[in-house]
């Protein structure tokens, strides 16, 4: 299922009956890099010994070459707001091979004996993964062959193992993140990280300075993320019956990965294959349509009421947002009591059929969203679907209850601009001023989305990391108070090796890897967020207290986040400008 060698290991669980000692968090290899070694790299090192650097968190580190010792340094200064999550990366490298290789964390302390906790410390060593790139016309979108790409391994998962080993002539990559807890006293904390391999032992000192600002917890932050989840993926992965209670201990930790992240967005399907099978699991409905030999309807929300309160349960309680009323098929599945099978109709926007098949439905979900009390925080969500559709199935909504929210992910339309209450557009397009002014004095979700049109900035296995991060000083800039990005964990047929797929760039479907693992472009794009709260909380006091000179500065800091500027200068070079101006607030 993974690849053929734990499938081997899933058929035998299941056949012996112990699921719980194969599963995907288990420890595995990374494969072989199809590029050749730079031989000269190694000869340079010319020793035996550990080596262990601070590097950053923009580079990739190449697992075959010796690295390059530009940029790298011996220790790690870095500021943060109380509360912030902060990081690099620690690098080491050896031409002798290490088998027993572990990080070990302290607490940091300050002049005054205030202690940041070890526990608020956090190591992963970072995973390769085969990528590929862009086509030729400088997007992702499209089906794809593998050979006509040229195919790497590039780091990028961060594993939750407590050791590994490491080849002779080989690069590690280490994630070191610091959670700064909220009540820590502003100042100066020095700590150190152990790398340990056998009875050698190397110290790495680094300091944070903690600045005078705090950022609220994640559950308070107001930017809008809305990255879809997959509930059907997981239960593929784990080899789960679906809606099981294995299948929901096994999607906890992901969706509280996810709550961590400020997601403010449940994901449900209210129909079977809202996106025709594009994914390598179909989403299934979380709602049974029956048509009873009598000809009228029953609607079984059971599965969707689970989904939701346990979605809820994890800290995700902003919004719902049901796909689809618009699929990309147009077919609509259904029990057929009468045939006693399952089958379908192929009906579009505005026929009879489509609102024949649609008003008893909504008309009933009205009802049971107002009884669950949900009805105010639910929306009848679209995908990419053109305005005369929307506008046809917004008749039918609309029929249902005039106060039905809407929410759309596509291309601006004027006539919708007023009627959508969660409006996401592509990063190319744009809001109206007048129109984005007005929808953010109500408070409506407005915000941009990526896909596998856009080369850059992107959230690719092979996209600089900093461009992650970009998404939320871009939102910043343009005025957005969210992003919205398809695919949180729609995992490929082997993720955890090989993050290519038939159709789009590699990685274009998942953030996360099957463990839960983070990876080094999730805990970018969650900076990037910070970062913005961060600008939120500036401008609110520079403009509660009048200082114009304060704002001016922010607003020059935001100037070069346009998609244009990432053509001559890269991401990280933006960035690290910008956050230098930011921490001097």
């Amino acid at each position: 299922m993974v690849n053929k060698f734990f499938g081997v290991l899933v058929m035998l669980a299941l056949q012996q009956n112990v699921w719980a000692q194969v599963s995907p968090a288990a420890a595995y290899r990374d494969l072989p890099d199809p590029k050749p070694v730079n031989k000269a790299s190694w000869d340079a090192v010319n020793d035996t010994r550990l080596h262990v650097a601070f590097g950053t968190a923009d580079t990739r580190y190449e697992k075959r070459n010796a690295p390059d010792k530009n940029g790298l340094t011996p220790t790690w200064t870095a500021k943060a707001w109380k509360g912030e999550k902060i990081h690099t990366q620690l690098v080491i490298w050896s031409n002798a091979p290490q088998p027993a290789l572990s990080i070990q964390s302290s607490s940091l302390k300050d002049k005054k004996g205030n202690t940041i906790a070890a526990n608020a410390v956090s190591t992963g060593f970072v995973r390769y993964v085969l990528t590929d790139g862009l086509n030729k016309d400088g997007g992702g979108c499209g089906y794809r062959n593998p050979k006509d790409f040229d195919s790497s391994l590039v780091a990028d998962g961060i594993d939750i193992i407590n050791q590994s080993s490491m080849a002779a002539r080989s690069t590690q990559p280490v994630w070191l993140s610091i959670q700064v807890p909220a009540g820590t006293p502003a100042g100066a904390y020095k700590g150190a990280i152990n790398v340990k391999s056998g009875a050698t032992v190397v110290n790495m000192p680094y300091e944070i300075t903690v600045l005078d600002h705090t950022l609220p917890a994640a559950k308070d932050w107001q930017f809008h993320l809305d990255l879809w989840q997959s509930p059907d993926a997981i239960a593929h992965m784990y080899g789960v019956k679906k809606w099981s209670d294995a299948h929901f201990k096994a999607m906890k930790p992901y969706m509280k990965m996810l709550a961590d992240a400020g997601q403010k967005v449940i994901t449900a399907t209210i129909i079977y294959d809202p996106w025709n099978s594009q994914t390598e699991d179909v989403y299934g409905t979380m709602v049974k349509w029956t048509k009873k030999k009598n000809g009228s309807w029953n609607y079984d929300y059971s599965i969707f009421d689970k989904w939701v309160q346990f979605m809820m349960d994890q800290g995700i309680r902003k919004e719902i947002n049901c796909y689809s009323m618009i699929p990309w098929n147009l077919k609509f599945y259904y029990y057929d009591e009468a045939a006693a099978k399952d089958t379908f109709i192929v009906a579009k926007p505005g026929s009879p059929e489509y609102s024949a098949h649609w008003q008893p439905m909504l008309n009933d979900f009205v009802k049971h969203l107002k009884a669950k009390g949900w009805f105010g925080i639910t929306a009848i969500a679209m995908d990419e679907r053109p305005m005369e559709d929307m506008l046809q199935a917004m008749k039918v909504i609309r029929t249902a209850d005039k106060d039905f929210k809407l929410s759309l992910a596509g291309s601006y339309h004027a006539p919708l601009a007023n009627e959508i209450h969660d409006y996401c557009i592509a990063l190319r397009e744009s809001f109206p001023a007048d129109v984005m002014k007005a929808r953010l004095a109500k408070g409506l979700p407005t915000t941009f989305y990526t896909c596998c049109t856009e080369g850059f900035p992107n959230t690719f296995t092979f996209s600089p990391p900093a461009e992650a991060a970009f998404m939320g000083w871009h939102a910043a800039l343009k005025g957005y108070n969210g992003y919205l990005r398809w695919a949180y964990n729609c995992w490929v047929s082997d993720p955890l090796h090989d993050s290519r797929f038939r159709t789009w760039s590699a990685g274009d479907t998942y953030f996360v890897y099957p463990g839960p693992r983070s990876s080094i472009r999730y805990e970018r794009l969650i900076e990037g967020i910070q970062d913005y709260e961060k600008i939120r909380i500036l401008r609110e006091s520079f403009t509660k207290s009048n200082q114009t000179d304060k704002l001016n500065k922010l607003d020059n800091l935001l100037q070069p986040f346009e998609e244009a500027t990432l053509k001559t200068t890269p991401a990280a070079e933006i960035l690290k400008v910008a956050k230098v101006g930011l921490n001097e607030f």
